[in-house]
């Protein structure tokens, strides 16, 4: 059983989901399972964000990791601006956790980029998340294209 006053649960949703990503940030999740957050759609500019949004809902994992990592990973330069949420994340069998994720504040949200919408693309893909997400991910990757 997981120890919770030393892990906390967080809801990534980016490019943060790829747990090889987190280990080479020195960063060992305790655990991870696949889920989804409703009330928010996926937006991405620079980096992958979400929107609160009627109906919205978007595929991620949430990860036990160590509260400090957590606050160490979102220190660093590239997504210091993200602020911290609580959301309720639905797994397998209608379990549903109460959790946190990191989202860029609106009025910071700007800019185009291909090649993440595209590794986020992949990435979902090898994780299996659903073909009606992979297909929202994939509208990213075109629009910016035409």
């Amino acid at each position: 059983m997981i120890q919770q006053d030393k892990y906390t649960l967080i809801f990534f949703y980016g490019l943060f989901m790829d747990e090889s990503v987190l280990t080479e940030k020195g960063i060992q999740p305790a655990s991870s399972a696949i889920g989804y957050v409703d009330g928010y759609a996926l937006h991405i500019g620079e980096r992958a964000t979400l929107v609160r949004e009627e109906g919205g809902r978007t595929y991620g994992i949430m990860m036990a990791i160590d509260e400090k990592e957590a606050q160490a990973l979102y220190a660093d330069e590239s997504v210091a601006d993200y602020r911290r949420e609580s959301v309720v994340v639905h797994l397998n069998k209608g379990v549903q956790r109460d959790a946190f994720c990191y989202n860029l504040p609106y009025d910071q949200f700007a800019g185009t980029n291909t090649e993440y919408a595209t590794a986020l693309f992949m990435l979902a893909t090898k994780l299996c998340l659903p073909e009606n997400y992979l297909s929202q991910i994939k509208k990213f990757i075109f629009e910016r294209q035409g």
